[in-house]
């Protein structure tokens, strides 16, 4: 004789969950069961609207990490792609000239390139060492490609001194506004998390208070929760790629003003020494 199978039961049905274990574990199970959600955006958008002041804080301070960060990445983009450009430009200019007083006349045109701010510094301290015994034809600008019979500079040392403190002016203003990138990456999943954290919180509140673990009521604070870790998430991201970007771009424009620095002072010791 056939003996017949014990029913399986099902352990979710009519909005409970009949489980041991966590209230959590159940509320993420039953949440898989439910009915399809309403389109995304439109999800999204009610649940901010029904959010607590700490969530939407929260996800208004990631907002606006988010939106500057962008802003910041947009405007060094375009900075450093005008840096590039006069750089080449100038560095043109620079060799192909044979008075540094030439160079000087095309400066205030390109004035975007750090390699500009090298210059008119390294050559405000050599004019100012050999005008002080320079003659009559050296008043209109050091010629590097001029004769013999020119005084010599009196300190080479200065003039690398002089470039070195141009350089890490430049460098300065490369990196203005690229440190907020790294405090977004670093900061906005934490803030993300305290968002997360306080939605969990809130879910066991609810659970506290009603005693059930339904979906109706703890399912806004665990949606909550997810929206504030991927807000966080969107937020750093882009700030980790833009940062590394824009870093990798300061450095090598830092060892092009190192090369032309370097050539800048071959030339003074060949010409000037």
């Amino acid at each position: 004789m056939l003996s017949r199978c014990p029913e399986r039961r099902c352990y979710v049905s009519e909005g409970r969950l009949r489980t041991l274990g966590s209230p959590l574990v159940a509320v993420l199970v039953q949440a898989a069961a439910g009915t399809a959600p309403e389109s995304s955006a439109t999800g999204i958008v009610s649940l901010i609207a029904r959010s607590t002041a700490t969530t939407v804080l929260v996800l208004a301070g990631l907002g606006f990490c988010s939106v500057w960060s962008w802003g910041i990445f947009l405007y060094k983009w375009w900075t450093f792609r005008r840096a590039a450009k006069h750089s080449g430009q100038f560095l043109e200019v620079f060799r192909r000239s044979g008075k540094f007083s030439e160079v000087q006349a095309v400066c205030p045109s390109l004035g975007d390139s750090p390699l500009v701010g090298l210059f008119q510094t390294g050559y405000a301290e050599l004019t100012a060492q050999l005008r002080q015994h320079a003659p009559p034809d050296i008043q209109n600008g050091p010629n590097p490609r001029a004769p013999a019979g020119r005084p010599t500079l009196r300190s080479l040392s200065a003039v690398d001194r002089a470039l070195l403190r141009a350089a890490a002016v430049e460098v300065n203003k490369l990196e203005s506004r690229v440190s907020f990138l790294a405090t977004v990456a670093s900061m906005a999943p934490f803030i993300g998390l305290f968002g997360t954290v306080w939605g969990i919180m809130s879910a066991f509140e609810q659970i506290g208070v009603t005693g059930s673990t339904s979906l109706q009521a703890v399912g806004t604070p665990i949606a909550e929760a997810l929206v504030a870790t991927a807000a966080g998430l969107a937020a750093a991201i882009p700030a980790v790629l833009f940062y590394n970007y824009l870093s990798q771009r300061v450095k090598l424009f830092a060892s092009e003003m190192d090369d032309f620095a370097m050539e800048f002072l071959n030339i003074c010791e060949r010409n000037f020494t």
